[in-house]
């Protein structure tokens, strides 16, 4: 009864930090090996096996602004106290990949081995590696749609040339670690207009996500107009305006929209229409508000 743990994700620029924690308890899994040598398809296939015939298996997770606040090491053992508290089955040793004990200082301590290549040559902990991968690299592409700028669908949140690229292009989002190394220069940056305006825009398109949009464009531009969100819900395509205000008291975002914005706002949507050459026969404007410095969304209004 061997609790096998790894974590997945600990290099990323951006996203969470995933810790898997599996017990087999003597179920046979043919095929269990280091996540990264497996094949995306065999990966999701023992995956769904894992959760399947092992006798326990939990996730634990820290995102990327957690991972900022209390940095990496605590975020580790943070990670794996919470994929541990998933475990309701019986175990009586700890087996962690590597050669740090996330768990040194913790009421586990005393169960835990560390070895180097676990996920390699213990099965629980390959399969650990399998079911935290497949879920970060999902969770990853999930975020695509929202942060489609940034390729996550492809580099699932590492370091990549084309990431690196387009982080230089859009600079960064909610989703990146500004406490690495790479990126630190952008916290100095993180009070300025630009980039809360960014967090604002994130923040929002998260928001109509939720209420079920699809999201089409963001930040589309050309030399007449801008639209912040190009978004669909049903048979419904909506022009988004994002607007942030630091402190609401003094009146939200809606505030801002007058007859010579709603103007503005219309043509903007009409242009997209004709340069998309595309047949839309419901057309809606909406404002979204936000504020505070640890930005919020306050309220939507369709137009």
């Amino acid at each position: 009864m061997i609790l096998g743990i790894d974590e997945v994700g600990r290099g990323s620029w951006a996203g969470p930090l995933v810790v898997g924690a599996v017990v087999l308890g003597g179920a046979n899994i043919d095929g269990l090996t280091d996540s990264k040598k497996l094949t995306k398809k065999s990966r999701e296939n023992l995956d769904i096996e894992i959760r399947n015939k092992a006798r326990a298996y939990g996730l634990g997770w820290v995102d990327s602004k957690e991972i900022d606040e209390i940095g990496l090491s605590k975020s580790l053992k943070l990670a794996s106290l919470r994929a541990i508290k998933n475990i309701k089955s019986p175990y009586d040793q700890i087996i962690i990949d590597g050669t740090v004990n996330f768990l040194i200082d913790t009421d586990k301590a005393e169960l835990v081995t560390t070895i180097k290549k676990a996920d390699l040559l213990v099965p629980c902990v390959s399969a650990a590696s399998i079911i935290a991968k497949v879920a970060r690299d999902n969770y990853m592409k999930s975020q695509n749609e929202t942060y489609f700028q940034y390729g996550f669908s492809e580099n699932v949140g590492y370091g990549t040339k084309r990431h690196i690229k387009f982080i230089e292009e859009h600079g960064v989002s909610p989703l990146h670690r500004l406490s690495f190394k790479p990126l630190k220069h952008y916290k100095s940056d993180s009070s300025t207009t630009t980039s809360i305006g960014r967090r604002a825009e994130g923040l929002a398109a998260d928001f109509l996500i939720k209420k079920g949009h699809k999201i089409i464009e963001r930040n589309w531009r050309n030399k007449y107009c801008e639209i912040d969100i190009v978004s669909k819900l049903g048979d419904k395509l909506y022009f988004n305006e994002v607007k942030y205000r630091k402190d609401s008291s003094r009146g939200g975002g809606f505030e801002a929209v007058d007859a010579k914005k709603l103007n503005k706002m219309q043509f903007a949507a009409k242009i997209y229409v004709n340069s998309k050459e595309a047949d839309y026969n419901f057309l809606r404007l909406s404002v979204i508000s936000v504020s505070g410095l640890d930005p919020r969304v306050d309220d939507w209004l369709e137009l």
